[in-house]
Formats: C-alpha cells, sequence, structure tokens
C-alpha cells in the first residue's frame, strides 16, 4: 500500500519516463523546500536559484555523486530510465547529461511511488552534502 496516495502501485511496472515524470517534480519540490528554509528570497531569485539545481547538467552530476550509494536495485531503475528513448534532448543539455538527468528522475519517482521517503531523503542529503547542486 502506498502510504502517501492510500493506493496500490508496483512502481517496478511503470515505464522509465513516468517514473521520471514523477521524480522530476519530487526532486524540484525537495530543491524549492530547501531553498525556501534556508531563508526567506523573492520569488523572481528563488527561481533562479533552484533552475540552476534542477537543471539537466547538475541532475547528471548528482547521479554521479550518489551512483556508488544506489542499491542492486535502485542501479537498475535509474539505468532504464538513463536508456529510455526520450524523443528529444533540449538545447541547453548535452544528450549525456540529459540521459543522466531522466535515470535521476526515475530513480525519485520510483523511491517516491513505493513511499520510501527515507531513502530520497538520504540521497538528496547526499547530493547536497557532496555539492554536487550546480551552485
Amino acid at each position: 500500500m502506498n502510504t502517501l496516495l492510500e493506493k496500490s502501485v508496483d512502481a517496478s511496472l511503470i515505464s522509465p519516463l513516468t517514473l521520471a515524470f514523477v521524480g522530476d517534480t519530487v526532486f524540484d519540490l525537495l530543491v524549492r523546500s530547501e531553498l525556501v528554509c534556508e531563508a526567506n528570497r523573492p520569488v523572481n531569485a528563488l527561481h533562479s536559484m533552484a533552475s540552476k539545481r534542477v537543471c539537466a547538467s547538475a541532475q547528471a552530476a548528482s547521479i554521479k555523486k550518489i551512483m556508488p550509494l544506489l542499491t542492486e536495485d535502485e542501479t537498475a531503475v535509474f539505468k532504464r530510465g538513463r536508456n529510455a528513448h526520450t524523443g528529444g534532448i533540449p538545447k541547453n543539455a548535452s544528450s549525456a547529461d540529459y540521459h543522466y538527468a531522466t535515470g535521476l528522475e526515475s530513480l525519485f519517482g520510483w523511491l517516491w511511488l513505493k513511499s520510501d521517503i527515507d531513502r530520497i531523503k538520504f540521497l538528496y542529503n547526499k547530493i547536497c552534502s557532496e555539492g554536487s547542486d550546480g551552485e
């Protein structure tokens, strides 16, 4: 039972791009929450700071920092997301960074749908403590 949504879902059966769809929001919410908790800033400053931390290059650096910490299942989810056919790469991202970022988002989406909030917090805190947040 997914305690967050009070619905049951087998996250392992969900496509990697659908996991990334959820994980993108999860990761963005973590970044935005952290920035707001650090200081009361103007919204345009918050947006600018958040954008630097959720862009493909910053997310690619983030996953590379935590790769050694991932379990076998987490690594498999990341690789499924990284190797998914996305249909296009944004102008401002390299193909490699975009695929790694998609893998990170897939991982966070998978953990969210499994209600593994403690693991999300652990990995996100490792990303932040390693200084891989794009700043």
